[in-house]
């Protein structure tokens, strides 16, 4: 089973699964209340009457069509009936990061208009507060949750979320006939959201997705990863990532899946094996981390505890690629001995994880894979709804990102001479094309509208043959889509060779002792590289050589250290081509974070803002080590 009610528009999917369980007793979402240790599940009844209270507020408040209302919350139930309430009214949602600073709040309430902003903490409360008086549209802040501070909580323009619920239920009845009359006006190319790129360059811009983007999005990836009423899904990406909100919350709940929202990022481990679910949408991230805490886990043990993984890693590995026999066999003592207990970890029901937002690295897929716990990697962008490609449930290939999507055409520009050489329409499954490498072009249903109030941005995108230009670097491998790298990332070296940094900084990030890297060599004579350490991992090793620190920083400068990471960064250079070697490397005490500025809210690394700050270590590295 697939797509339970036919649906165009947002509205129409949730009155039509509404009608569809009624009187069934069908959990639509769970939620762990504050100091509570279980889950507490909503149902679909539940559900509908706190939309419809929330939807009768806002309509109270003279909100209505193509009206922006801002949420800045993490993931939360709120989130989902704060959404649906609007998208009842035709109202715009303008999602935004948790983790984003005041000035960047401001910018984007500024911009997109907004009138009503809801928001989750008291830490969200305070920026609203901060910026209120520099938003001129902006009327009412309705806040999820009772802030500590009872100055902001005064405030004239802030409500509780809990006061509008209310309100809204002793309107409901009266309102009920008018807000269905609002929803069934809603059209399928009408802006159903604005969706703020992350901003590795520039300024924020909103991107304009319609209601037709987002549902013809759902109804064509769910025929490649298929979702059911048996499924169940964690959610933790940020419902403002456009992968989440497609794939992660309309997309399930379209095929009659249920919602756990974890706790926080921090909790997904644990709120995992208390809610069991079958399917966890992520970006790679979180793989990465799994990943390295088995390597550190082996790392530790003993001899013979090495060798048994490193046996039944590649066991999994002969398994997945198709050798039965003896093989079989021995993949079952591999579960039982090794796999089992990595599995239980997740949960002990996952059907596949999802990942998309930025590349796997391959090595991470192929471990996931051979423990029996199967990736999907999809691929597109906020300006495709975001499903480009996506690998289908029963072939995923490892190292692609699958097959193009119904209703979805993609072509390979070459660089040298922006002639296209390649081209793919959605749907042919038996297409076998292999492709030279270029830029990756799409068109279709799911390209956007165009950027919110930025006519010559949107027009540096979208060519006049009505392509929208990705700006990512890819190719055909026999029909399935393989992304190599973003164009804007491509160095190209003193001697003119192109090098993509992505493969070969995933590759670095498969060494236990490296948490995150960037590559370096632009207009230079050799590859570099800035790496930050995963200092569990190589504490780790610390202890096994009877190695003496104080702290951290007098761990880095160890000669021995230093050694440690020569030796695997030359062995991990022996399968890259000369042009692609890493020369040399400096450690970075600390982790590129958001925070800090060095990464964007969908934890993709800005290259500009670690070259400016790390500047003179740079300049060191070109100076120091130059041939």
């Amino acid at each position: 089973m697939s797509i339970l009610v036919p649906f165009d528009t947002i509205p129409q999917l949730l009155l039509g699964l509404s009608d569809h369980y009624a009187g069934k007793g069908k959990t639509a979402f769970a939620y762990k209340p504050k100091g509570e240790s279980e889950f507490q599940p909503i149902l679909w009844e539940g559900f509908m009457r706190d939309v419809m209270s929330v939807s009768s507020w806002m309509h109270s408040h003279g909100l209505g069509a193509g009206d922006a209302i801002a949420i800045i919350s993490e993931n939360r139930y709120e989130w989902a009936v704060t959404d649906m309430a609007m998208q009842l009214l035709g109202c715009v949602n303008v999602g935004l990061y948790p983790s984003l600073p005041s000035n960047q709040v401001e910018y984007i309430l500024q911009d997109c208009n907004a009138k009503v902003l809801f928001v989750s903490t008291g830490i969200q409360l305070k920026k609203a507060i901060e910026v209120f008086d520099n938003c001129p549209h902006l009327t009412t802040v309705v806040t999820y949750e009772e802030a500590t501070n009872k100055e902001h909580m005064a405030m004239p323009y802030v409500q509780r979320f809990e006061t509008i619920m209310k309100l809204g239920a002793s309107l409901s009845a009266k309102m009920s006939s008018t807000i269905m009359e609002q929803a069934a006006k809603v059209k399928p190319e009408d802006l159903c959201t604005l969706i703020y790129t992350s901003g590795t360059t520039g300024l924020q811009k909103g991107v304009m997705l319609s209601h037709s983007n987002i549902c013809l999005n759902i109804f064509h990836a769910v025929k490649l990863i298929q979702i059911d009423e048996t499924d169940r899904l964690l959610s933790f990406l940020p419902l403002c990532h456009s992968f989440e909100r497609t794939a992660g919350y309309y997309a399930v709940m379209s095929c009659g899946g249920e919602i756990y929202y974890a706790e926080s990022v921090e909790t997904v481990a644990k709120n995992m094996t208390e809610c069991h679910p079958t399917i966890v949408i992520s970006v790679p991230r979180l793989f990465e981390r799994i990943y390295g805490l088995v390597a550190r886990s082996i790392e530790e043990g003993s001899p013979v505890k090495k060798k048994i993984f490193h046996w039944a890693v590649n066991v999994g590995k002969k398994y997945v690629s198709g050798k039965r026999g003896l093989v079989s066999v021995q993949k079952g003592l591999a579960d039982r001995l090794v796999f089992e207990k990595l599995r239980q970890r997740t949960g002990g029901k996952i059907r596949y994880f999802a990942s998309g937002g930025a590349a796997l690295p391959p090595e991470i897929g192929n471990f996931f894979m051979a423990a029996g716990l199967k990736i999907v990697e999809g691929y597109g962008l906020t300006e495709t709804s975001p499903v480009i490609s996506v690998n289908p449930i029963h072939r995923p290939r490892i190292g692609s990102v699958g097959y193009v999507i119904d209703g979805v055409t993609v072509a390979i520009q070459r660089l040298s001479d922006n002639k296209i050489i390649a081209q793919m329409e959605g749907g042919d499954h038996s297409n076998t094309l292999d492709s030279e490498e270029g830029e990756i072009l799409c068109r279709g249903h799911n390209v956007m509208q165009g950027y919110w109030n930025k006519p010559d941005a949107t027009a540096e995108v979208m060519d006049k043959d009505g392509w929208f230009h990705t700006g990512d670097i890819g190719r055909f491998n026999k029909g399935y889509l393989q992304i190599t790298d973003r164009l804007k990332h491509m160095i190209v070296n003193a001697g003119g060779k192109n090098i993509y940094p992505g493969p070969i900084e995933d590759m670095l990030k498969t060494i236990p002792y490296v948490e995150q890297a960037v590559l370096l060599g632009e207009k230079m004579n050799f590859i570099s590289a800035l790496l930050v350490p995963d200092y569990e991992a190589l504490k780790i090793w610390a202890r096994h050589q009877n190695m003496p620190y104080e702290n951290e920083r007098e761990l880095l400068d160890k000669p021995e250290v230093k050694a440690l990471y020569e030796r695997e960064i030359k062995e991990l250079s022996k399968s890259l081509a000369s042009h692609e070697k890493i020369r040399t490397f400096r450690l970075i005490p600390e982790p590129f974070s958001i925070e800090g500025g060095e990464m964007t809210p969908t934890l993709k690394v800005k290259r500009k803002v670690i070259e400016s700050k790390y500047a003179d270590l740079i300049k060191d590295i070109y100076s120091t080590d130059e041939a």
